[in-house]
Order: C-alpha cells, then structure tokens, then sequence
C-alpha cells in the first residue's frame, strides 16, 4: 500500500500564497512552528509580503477558531488535514555545517523530526527556495517545488499559428472577407496562411463571434505614431493593439524585439490621435537589475526618473521621427506629462485601491509581477480601458519569480481563450544587429 504524504510547507509558500493551504486536497500539512514565527516576524512589512504574512495569521486563526485546535489537527472541507508541530530534534542532529541558529535550518531539524515521529508516512518538504531544497534533500527529506498556478513557459501559448491553405482558401478569404477552417482557434489568435501552389500567403484573425478566419484590420505600411511593423509578430502585435474592443494585450519577447516601443506607438495613437481613450498611463515595477542604488534624493518624480527613463526613450523616438525640431518635440512631451496630464507615467505602488476608467494602461516589463500583483493591477481597469503588458520572461530581476512563475505568463495563459484578450510573442529582434547577437549569443 502506498504511504501517505505528509506536506511540510515552508515560510515562502504562505509569502507568496496565503491560500496555498487550500492547494492540497486530502492530504496532511504539517506546519513547523518556526515557519509561524518567520509569518509572525514579516506581519509588519507594507508591502505584499506583509499583506500575505498578515493574510496567513488571519487564515490560520480563522481554522483554529472554527474548526478547532492547530496542534491535534483540524480537517478542511477539502479533506485536507492541518496542524502546527514543533519538532524535538536538536540542532545537533544537522550536519556541522547547519547548525547556526538560522531560522531556515531550525525549519529544517523540525522537518527531520516530523519525519522521524511519521514513519508510516512519506514526508515531503514544500518549498519555492531553490538552495532549500538542495538542503533538505542533502539531509534526507524528500522535497518538491510549490506547484500550483506555475505555467509552462516551453509550453506557453505563443497568439499566432502557422497553418498551409490552397489557393481557392485564399481566395475565399480576400472575396468574403472570412474562412472557416476545420482546426479549433482561440479568440483573436493570428494566422498566417502560406500556400505551395502559387508561394503566396496571407495574414488573418480568428474571430470567435463569426468562428472564421477574418483579415487583418492591420499592415505593413500602416503607421501607428510614426512607428510601421518591421516583421509579422510586430504587425501582429499592432493588429491586437489598435482593436478597442480587445480590453487586454500581453506581449512578450526578448530584449530588442520591439514590445515596449509599438506599445507606447499604439497606445499615443489611441489617446493623442484618435481620443478613444482620455489618458495614456504608463508604469513598471520598480525592481533594480543588479545593486540597488538605495535611496534617491527630491520628489516623488525625481526619484522616479531613473526607473522610468528607459519609458521616455521609447517616448523620445516616437515624437522625434522625422521631426526638425527634436528638442522641442521633447519637450512636447514633458509638457504632455507634467502639465496636460494625457501621458501619466508613474510607479505601480500605489495602484492599489484606484479605479481607472477609459484609459490606454501600459505595463512594462511585467515579467517581474507575481501573479497576485498582476491581479491587482488588471483588476483597477475601469469601463472603457485597455490594459497592455509587456515583458521578457528570460530577463527577471525579481528574486522569487522564474520564467514559470511570473505574472506575465500567468495572464497569458489565464487568458488565452478569452475573447477579451489577445497575445503575441516576439522573437525577432529588431533594435539592432549587435543586440540580437547579443541576445543569441551571450
């Protein structure tokens, strides 16, 4: 007969998330007193993790109140059985090498003790922390990664298919406007059609209400701000951007593909050219690559230049293209900022709370989002709002994120078979020929 798992979560499955005790249906959860203590110690931080520390106390409290005593073990409606244990083994029982105080290995020594007083059962360590499990496993337990709500990023839902047509499909598609293929598509996916017969091919939409392949509103020599696609993922990409009555685009690729920049492009066409929407905000989370220069002196503005500079570059281009006057068209663009109000870039701290009707929201390099930020944030949409995010999943600056974890990929593939969101993933490079060596070689 198989043995039964016992679950020993760590401190960083309720950081990130609080309702991960729900996660384990008709399984045991054993949870080491000092992973309490760690929650208790992080109650006070402003920030998310502060707010999933305190979610967890209430949580925890909340099963000991209603479904009685955490030490004998209460049984959730799932069949999930739930206790707090203290272990009994010494810090000695460790290797030399871990026997510090250090909260991570008395976590450890009571996992090694739960698993002693289980003999009947199999004992499984639960972490996100990568050097944890290296621990744990080095010491004898058997230890997983926290699973649930993970994407997989190989398997990542990329917004566009290559199929082959003939030529009498081809020529339905340009007559009708519309053809129906037997393949299932989600909503908004994008196709290109290539046909052998006479080498040409042809670009369209899945649309879900007519269940047909439609054209592309969309081309190549259509300019959005100045800015014309430069390969099918970038016409793609605009094809998805400038339709209003998609609420939510998510773009990801590499450095250099173009994402951020075709985003801001169609994002000034809809507010400053079209007036569909009454404002153009742009943000980014603020997560340093490398050293954190610290504190930064002057307002909240000033602070905020740095990490939002690489945003007014792509600005920069986009209203200087062809323009004689460059430095008055930089200045244009201040003044848009600072005192129209039309573009409004700000941090996502304190989005929180807030209501955004009709606006253009760009979020960039939203790879460094966990999945309850990324809520957050499409959640403050309003009536008549376009949510964009972008991000390049293999350039997380967050320390507890990966390129399965990440809220960018999250939404994408949360909202693949909704008509109200569409995706593109870019992967040609077009920034410059050094930076895509770059990005292929190093």
């Amino acid at each position: 007969m198989d043995k039964k798992r016992i679950l020993i979560p760590d401190t960083n499955i309720f950081i990130n998330d609080p309702n991960s005790i729900y996660a384990f249906p008709n399984e045991i959860i054993k949870i080491p007193l000092e992973v309490i203590e760690e929650v208790d110690d992080q109650k006070r931080r402003s920030d998310d993790v502060g707010r999933n520390a305190r979610q967890t106390s209430r949580i925890l409290d909340n099963l000991r109140t209603v479904n009685g005593s955490l030490s004998d073990g209460v049984t959730l409606e799932n069949g999930c059985n739930v206790s707090v244990e203290f272990g009994d083994k010494p810090m000695s029982s460790l290797p030399a090498s871990l026997r510090s105080n250090k909260e991570d290995n008395r976590i450890l020594a009571t996992a090694l003790s739960i698993q002693d007083k289980n003999p009947d059962n199999l004992c499984v360590f639960v972490t996100l922390d990568i050097n944890m499990r290296i621990k744990a496993e080095a010491i004898g337990l058997v230890t997983i990664d926290y699973e649930p709500g993970k994407i997989q990023f190989e398997e990542l839902y990329k917004g566009y298919a290559e199929k082959e047509a003939s030529a009498s499909q081809l020529d339905e598609l340009a007559a009708n406007g519309k053809l129906v293929l037997a393949e299932p598509m989600r909503p908004h996916e994008l196709v290109s059609l290539s046909c052998a017969e006479n080498g040409k091919t042809a670009y369209g939409r899945f649309d879900a209400e007519a269940g047909a392949i439609v054209p592309l509103k969309h081309s190549y020599e259509a300019v959005v701000s100045g800015i014309k696609p430069l390969n099918i993922e970038q016409l793609f990409a605009f094809e998805l951007l400038i339709d209003d009555s998609i609420s939510l685009v998510t773009l990801n690729g590499r450095a250099g593909t173009g994402k951020t920049l075709i985003a801001l492009a169609a994002g000034c066409h809809a507010v400053l050219e079209r007036g569909a929407f009454e404002r153009l905000l742009i943000s980014r989370p603020v997560v340093p690559m490398g050293k954190d220069l610290g504190f930064l002196p002057g307002s909240i503005e000033e602070k905020m230049d740095p990490w939002m500079q690489p945003l007014y570059d792509n600005l920069d281009l986009i209203f200087t293209l062809g323009a004689q006057d460059k430095k008055r068209e930089k200045r244009k663009i201040r003044e848009l900022v600072e005192s129209t109000g039309m573009i409004n870039i700000e941090p996502l701290t304190y989005i929180r709370g807030r209501s955004l009707p009709n606006q253009f929201m760009i979020v960039d390099e939203a790879q460094n989002l966990s999945q309850h930020e990324v809520k957050t944030i499409i959640t403050r949409a309003g009536k008549n709002t376009k949510v964009v995010l972008t991000g390049d999943p293999y350039q997380i600056d967050h320390p507890y994120l990966d390129t399965n974890s990440n809220g960018l990929n999250y939404v994408v593939e949360r909202f693949k078979d909704s008509p109200a969101a569409g995706h593109v993933t870019l992967v040609k490079g077009e920034r410059s020929k050094l930076a895509e060596l770059a990005a292929e070689l190093l």
